[in-house]
């Protein structure tokens, strides 16, 4: 098959970037190791228990893979109008679909349209598999990994969920682009919690200090040497993308799941159990749960009233 025929295929199932990895090993895996080794990931066992090592070579999820096939769709969209009541939501989560779902539902639309070219073997991953996705994405061609340890891509930016289709298929792989950040650190001294820390081999993400993190994955009490670092900030944080210079032109997404929804600061702060799945079921802000969300809320009155 040719890569012309997928990347072809990828943009009429809705994803902006299509790009072709080898299958084979990682090379950034050692950096991972030394990542979770300096005790990065925190409390997110999923990135440390006994599916660590998978993540050296997409094989081991798929013997007989021998391409991958990496996508990007946009989540980029306008700014939501300007409300004194809105709550502090990172951009990822203002749709009204869960991007797994987004995400997977295209992936199976594209490999249905691949097999009616020929037969092969795949597997799906979207961010939950055992995979390091942003580094087969920059051996796809789809990017650079920046110094706010995001994928870049140069005329698109950063707005991008990623996913994979690990497959039998042999396809040419792409070229990775070279890394243009350059000499600026604008994402480094922006984030409130110095989480990004800058070394010889690059930017290490310190997880434990990332807003996103502690609003997030965090379970249970969140450290007060980071509560007024916090903010405004209810559910992620988007600084580092925002202040970012490849995302001033970044392009918005028509996907209709991914449409900001109004979100009340007030309203969540008077959530019922009942009203927390009925409202946030189907989305990113579920994954917090309604006690991590209120412990957030809790936090941020805080902040607006230390003002």
């Amino acid at each position: 098959m040719l890569v012309e025929t997928v990347t072809r295929a990828g943009h009429e199932c809705g994803f902006e970037l299509v790009g072709i990895a080898p299958a084979g090993p990682i090379a950034d895996f050692e950096r991972y190791e030394a990542w979770v080794a300096e005790d990065n990931a925190g409390e997110m066992r999923y990135l440390t228990d006994h599916r660590a090592a998978m993540r050296r070579d997409v094989r081991e999820l798929l013997p007989s893979a021998k391409s991958v096939i990496c996508v990007g769709k946009l989540y980029n969209t306008p700014n939501p109008p300007p409300d004194a009541d809105s709550a502090n939501i990172s951009r990822y989560a203002w749709g009204s679909r869960d991007y797994h779902d987004v995400l997977k539902e295209s992936l199976e639309a594209l490999v249905a349209q691949l097999l009616q070219q020929e037969p092969f073997e795949y597997k799906i991953c979207v961010d939950t598999a055992p995979v390091l996705e942003r580094s087969l994405a920059r051996e796809a061609g789809l990017g650079w990994i920046g110094k706010n340890t995001c994928l870049i891509n140069e005329p698109l930016g950063s707005w991008f969920f990623l996913g994979e289709i690990i497959t039998s298929l042999e396809l040419q792989p792409a070229v990775p682009p070279p890394d243009r950040c350059g000499t600026c650190t604008r994402c480094i001294q922006a984030c409130p919690t110095q989480a990004l820390i800058p070394g010889a081999t690059g930017t290490t993400l310190d997880s434990r200090r990332c807003i996103s993190y502690l609003t997030i994955e965090l379970r249970g009490p969140t450290p007060e040497e980071h509560h007024a670092d916090i903010g405004d900030h209810v559910f992620g944080c988007d600084i580092c993308q925002e202040v970012c210079p490849w995302n001033r032109r970044a392009p918005v997404t028509k996907e209709p799941g991914f449409q900001p929804q109004p979100i009340s600061f007030n309203a969540l702060a008077t959530l019922t159990p009942e009203l927390f799945r009925e409202r946030f079921r189907s989305t990113p802000i579920a994954r917090t749960k309604l006690s991590g969300l209120q412990r957030n809320v809790a936090i941020v009155r805080d902040n607006r009233q230390s003002k």
